[in-house]
């Protein structure tokens, strides 16, 4: 079976993050304009309830078996790591069986009462069966990642967002003519089937690994095979339900802002076709520009765990100190362009995308708090390698019970709607950052240099007044070529300032170069 060194892995899965970051917004961009802005809400709609399912079922399993695995072959016990893969399959198979069904048997009243729009049946009847494909690929992505093997994860994910590029937008296409609620539910039949396709290319490579793989003699775990079982069980477990604890705080809250959002803004006066419609505008079409420098930032987390975990076991504060300080450098210093574009360039950006400049004050809203977003990332991976994940944990819960309580309190208000929600989001992302960071500090005693953020905002200060010139002063027709133009030119002043403020030095320049030879060969 190939296998990767740690630094080839990230960066299989960086490529393979970055294409699926810019493959998936096609239709991103191109179904509001094919469904509109209730039709993305309905499709929307149904992902938190989703979500927090796939966390019950799948939420630590996959590192747990990645690192029991891992742990096997390094034995070379071929035997305990398919009795591994068998005990993680069962369990995950058998919760998918269970939740599908359930969800099967109550669609209806899950429309009706806990999505506060029935129209949403359709497209949460085609979601239920990813339940089952999700769960499985996760058990085989940890598979493939305990044995060091990052190719077959990197190509799922690709051929899973090349092939749902197109059924999403041909079945909403397709079901157009029956209503908005068919086209939606058209949208995630597409979804399904990019994940069935992502399923089956795991499935493909497992059984090339299987006929590639040597056999050993059968180990014995414990003194009869059952008790065996019940250790690996007990180990898989022991690894899975703490991290299925932490992810269930993100999931259950993302789910509950949902159901509050849609009530908060009934409670204020707003129909319920137009607080759908302004829902899908906010994590159909804001949020997903917002997050789109993540992939650098959770590559970037990724690859921090284990570093600081290995300097943490020899005690070697500096690298830890040095490490952190570099990782929230660059993603401040990379985030930056993209946040200064959302905010200076909100209007054109969103008429461009998505065909509606009406969604900008959300953008431009959130903008300024994105750069909290990638900071909130390596704070948070440092606190997981410094074995700190219960501060993370109550970071989160804190964050989270605050920004649904301002959901309530002010999308209610019919001055704010959407805006209150959008606010209580930001609020929430700010107050988690500053904790992490808090934590970070009160356990490492970690400063970082402030002249650094004063540079930083005087490079996006230079290069967005330089972007607002260039897109508002008519000097030439087209406004989708001005809007490159003054991209373009506000991230290349934007580096400008940064090499002559010193943010961007020579040994930076090398590091990128270096990684760009290694990501080609």
């Amino acid at each position: 079976m190939t296998k990767q060194s740690f630094l080839k892995g990230t960066l299989i899965l960086l490529a393979a993050g970055i294409v699926n970051r810019i493959l998936g917004f096609i239709p991103r961009i191109t179904l509001p304009r094919l469904i509109g802005a209730e039709g993305v809400g309905l499709y929307q709609m149904g992902f938190p309830f989703m979500i927090v399912i796939l966390t019950l079922i799948t939420g630590g399993i996959p590192i747990a078996v990645a690192k029991l695995i891992a742990e096997a072959e390094a034995e070379n016990n071929e035997s305990r790591i398919r009795r591994i893969l068998r005990l993680a399959m069962t369990l995950t198979v058998s919760l998918g069986i269970l939740f599908t069904l359930a969800s099967l048997l109550g669609a209806q009243w899950i429309a009706n009462h806990l999505l506060t729009d029935s129209r949403v049946y359709y497209t949460f009847l085609c979601m239920t069966p990813i339940i089952i494909l999700v769960g499985i690929g996760s058990v085989l992505r940890g598979y493939f990642q305990g044995r060091q093997n990052m190719i077959p994860t990197a190509v799922s994910q690709v051929a899973e967002t090349i092939i749902r590029i197109f059924t999403v937008l041909a079945f909403a296409y397709a079901l157009l003519p029956y209503g908005i609620e068919y086209a939606a539910a058209g949208a995630m039949a597409g979804v399904m089937v990019g994940e069935a396709v992502a399923l089956l290319v795991l499935f493909l490579y497992y059984r090339r690994s299987r006929s590639q793989t040597t056999p050993f003699p059968i180990a014995k775990i414990g003194s009869v095979p059952l008790v065996g079982r019940l250790a690996n069980l007990r180990q898989l477990l022991k690894l899975a339900l703490p991290i299925t604890g932490s992810k269930l705080v993100g999931s259950c809250s993302y789910f509950l802002e949902s159901i509050l959002i849609i009530r908060s803004l009934a409670a204020a006066g707003i129909a319920t076709k137009l607080a759908t419609a302004q829902y899908g505008m906010l994590q159909g079409m804001i949020i997903p520009i917002l997050l789109l420098p993540s992939a650098l930032t959770y590559s970037l987390s990724v690859s921090l765990i284990p570093s600081l975990s290995e300097a943490a076991a020899r005690n070697d504060m500096q690298t830890i100190h040095n490490r952190l300080h570099q990782s929230l450098k660059l993603a401040l210093v990379t985030g930056a362009p993209f946040v200064m574009i959302m905010f200076v360039l909100a209007e054109p950006l969103c008429d461009l995308m998505y065909g509606q400049s009406q969604i900008a004050p959300m953008l431009k809203m959130m903008a300024p708090v994105a750069l909290f977003i990638y900071f909130q990332a390596p704070l948070q991976a440092s606190l997981q390698a410094l074995n700190r994940p219960g501060s993370a944990l109550v970071n989160t819960l804190i964050g989270s019970v605050i920004k649904l309580a301002l959901i309530v309190g002010l999308a209610g208000q019919p001055q704010f709607g959407i805006l209150g929600a959008v606010m209580a989001i930001n609020i929430n992302i700010m107050l988690v950052t500053v904790l992490h960071w808090h934590s970070v500090v009160r356990l490492l005693h970690f400063r970082m240099q402030m002249m650094d953020f004063a540079k930083v905002g005087l490079a996006m200060f230079v290069s967005g007044w330089c972007s607002y010139i260039l897109m508002y002063t008519h000097w030439m027709d087209g406004e989708a070529l001005r809007f490159a133009v003054s991209c373009i030119a506000g991230v290349i002043i934007y580096l400008s300032c940064s090499v002559l403020l010193r943010l961007i030095d020579r040994t930076d320049l090398t590091r990128v170069l270096m990684l760009g030879r290694k990501l080609i060969k």
